[in-house]
């Protein structure tokens, strides 16, 4: 089998005014559950200094079915979907793999 390489996950998202504590508090749920999962290598969450209703997600899985396997999880599919993005005004996801230079 090809040595596959890490894929890291990059989501920036703009809460709605006055929402932000509700999604934190989710978030870390959401974190706690997805660091449990086989092909998770980290999940970090950080929050903008300038605008504090951003929030970037950065995150890293060992393969793509790792993401997929993610994406699926009860976790992402009720807290993340169901709770979390309707209080988003915007989301953006991008899937990123590490360029490794010798």
């Amino acid at each position: 089998m090809k040595n596959q390489k890490p894929i890291h996950v990059f989501a920036t998202w703009k809460v709605i005014e006055g929402q932000i504590e509700n999604v934190l508090n989710l978030l870390q749920k959401v974190q706690e559950e997805s660091i449990k999962e086989s092909g998770n290598l980290f999940y970090e969450i950080h929050q903008g200094n300038s605008d504090l209703n951003t929030i970037v997600l950065f995150e890293g899985y060992s393969s793509e079915s790792a993401i997929e396997e993610h994406r699926n999880s009860s976790h992402f599919q009720d807290l993340v979907l169901g709770k979390i993005v309707p209080l988003l005004e915007k989301r953006e996801i991008i899937l990123t793999t590490p360029v490794t230079y010798l």
